[in-house]
C-alpha cells in the first residue's frame, strides 16, 4: 500500500515535546503533557501540549486517547477523536478524564494521547423536504436495529 505524506508544522513551547511516531507503521504520533498533572477519579482537565500546528488545508489532526493510559489507569478523553481543523493556530490541549478508581500523576513529557493527520471530505449540503424519498433497507431503524 503506497502511503501519503503531508507536511505538518509545529511550534515548540516551553515544556512541549516535538510530536514522534514510535513505530513506522503508526498512524499516530504521539503527544505529550508540557505540565506535570495530577486527576482524581472523575476528574477531567484540559491538559496542555505546549503545541502549536500547521495543519495543510484539507486535512484535520484527530486526537486520539492512548489505549496504555486507558488500560492500566482508565485515562480516557471525553472528546473522542478531538478535531484540530487546519485553520486553527492555538495550543493543543488534550480534555483528558479519569475513568479509573484512583488518582493518577502524569509528568511532564510522558506520552497522553495520540494525533493522526487525516483528509477532510467536505459535503454538499442539499435541503430537501422527504428525506423518505430515498429509501433504504434500513430506514428509520435506531439504536440496536441491525442486530447484535
Amino acid at each position: 500500500m503506497m502511503e501519503t505524506r503531508v507536511e505538518v508544522r509545529f511550534e515548540v513551547g516551553e515544556g512541549a515535546t516535538l510530536p514522534a511516531y514510535q513505530t513506522a507503521d503508526a498512524a499516530g504520533m504521539d503527544l505529550c503533557a508540557a505540565v506535570d498533572v495530577e486527576l482524581a477519579p472523575g476528574e477531567r482537565r484540559v491538559v496542555p501540549t505546549g503545541l502549536r500546528a500547521v495543519i495543510p488545508a484539507g486535512y484535520e489532526g484527530q486526537v486520539r486517547a492512548r489505549s496504555g493510559l486507558a488500560a492500566r489507569h482508565g485515562i480516557g478523553m471525553v472528546n473522542a477523536p478531538g478535531t484540530i481543523d487546519a485553520d486553527y493556530r492555538g495550543e493543543i490541549g488534550v480534555i483528558l478524564i479519569n475513568w479509573g478508581q484512583a488518582d493518577v500523576k502524569l509528568k511532564k513529557g510522558e506520552r497522553i494521547a495520540q494525533l493522526v493527520i487525516a483528509p477532510v471530505v467536505r459535503a454538499v449540503i442539499t435541503q430537501v423536504d422527504d428525506v423518505s424519498a430515498f429509501p433504504t433497507d434500513r430506514g428509520e431503524g435506531g439504536f440496536g436495529s441491525t442486530g447484535t
